[in-house]
């Protein structure tokens, strides 16, 4: 019987050519065929991705790739965080099938048969540049739900690959409606008291929530008291925005950037405004641990057969929220099985038109 095209590696040679030729062997141990594929490099390689890619393609045979680096990658059954590393999927779904796009916005692909679907963008975004128009106008001209994440680099190579180094700023492949992609998102966060609305901002601040002074709601959500040590509950404390007219319950985490404790403002990682909708959560590792486990096993009912899967976690979950990076992938393959999987640790991660922060984003093909 031969083996599915579909198949992922990862190495954790410290040399960026060696690195790629285990990488190209264990993919070709593996299986054969494909027509494209998935390469994520962490920072700490410190490669060039061209000259991989070079030597990913002469052994695989698969000449377009797509991909960009991480605090961390994920290839197979494991992951590697803060340590040079290469991860690889190899995908073969039909050329015509797929589109990749670097500075020229993608177009529609034409869907065929009864059951075609919406079409599916994986992207990748240098954070360095603003990107949140990008996204959207992607979203506008290909009619596509948007997965993806932010690159993550402590050097100073941001590389992203979209058949090669890509140099637009935001690149990735466009799936056609025929290509079945199932997508969940993993908040990893427990809600401290109720859902509030913002009554008064100044400066951008935080005034009010329900008519009363912001830290004093959320001294009351936490049940305790002024003389409370605030710099060890911001540790873990942050806010959880609603996203509007959502009937999901879907909504996006801030850090909680600091708070004014004269006269009781507290400032938030984002946009805020009178009339938003806001609840204080908090990050622990029981809470991530039984909502990433869930994400994935109703994400796993939604799909017969899942031939694939890209995992986009955010570079403070890993070793940050579990004990590894790859206890992590231990928990996704607790509920997923073993389909091969590709990922990275990103500065941010993509799920329709929203980029979220502290979540793992899951896409299973």
């Amino acid at each position: 019987m031969p083996l599915d095209p579909f198949r992922a590696a990862l190495s954790t040679e410290t040399d960026p050519a060696r690195a790629a030729e285990s990488l190209a062997d264990a993919l070709v141990a593996r299986g054969t065929g494909g027509t494209l594929g998935f390469l994520y490099a962490t920072d700490r390689l410190k490669a060039d991705l061209g000259p991989i890619v070079e030597i990913l393609a002469q052994k695989t045979g698969v000449a377009d790739w797509v991909g960009t680096i991480g605090f961390g990658v994920i290839g197979g059954s494991d992951a590697a965080y803060n340590t040079p590393a290469l991860a690889a999927m190899i995908a073969d779904w039909p050329r015509e099938r797929f589109r990749i796009f670097d500075k020229e916005l993608p177009e529609p692909i034409a869907a065929t048969g009864i059951l075609s679907g919406m079409a599916t963008a994986i992207v990748h975004v240098d954070p360095r540049r603003p990107f949140e128009d990008a996204l959207q106008a992607i979203t506008a001209r290909a009619g596509a739900y948007l997965v993806g994440g932010l690159t993550a680099s402590r050097t100073k190579r941001y590389d992203q690959l979209a058949g090669k180094v890509a140099l637009g700023g935001t690149s990735g492949v466009l799936l056609g409606p025929d290509i079945s992609v199932a997508i969940g998102v993993s908040q990893g966060c427990s809600a401290i008291g109720p859902v509030r609305e913002i009554t008064d901002v100044r400066e951008n601040l935080v005034a009010e929530l329900d008519g009363e002074v912001a830290l004093q709601a959320l001294l009351r959500d936490l049940a305790v008291t002024e003389e409370a040590d605030l710099r060890e509950l911001l540790l873990s404390l942050h806010v959880g925005l609603p996203v509007p007219h959502c009937d999901t319950g879907d909504y996006v985490v801030r850090n909680i950037i600091g708070i004014n404790t004269e006269n009781g403002r507290i400032g938030v990682g984002d946009h805020v405004e009178v009339g938003q909708k806001l609840f204080f959560c908090r990050r622990d590792r029981a809470a991530a641990t039984k909502d990433l486990v869930g994400m994935v096993e109703k994400l796993r009912k939604r799909t017969s057969a899942p031939r694939g899967a890209l995992y986009v976690s955010c570079c403070a979950r890993g070793p940050n929220m579990f004990e590894s990076a790859s206890e992590e992938v231990a928990l996704v393959r607790s509920a997923l099985g073993d389909v091969p999987l590709v990922g990275f640790y990103a500065n941010g991660e993509i799920s329709g038109d929203r980029i979220y922060g502290y979540t793992g984003v899951l896409a299973l093909f």
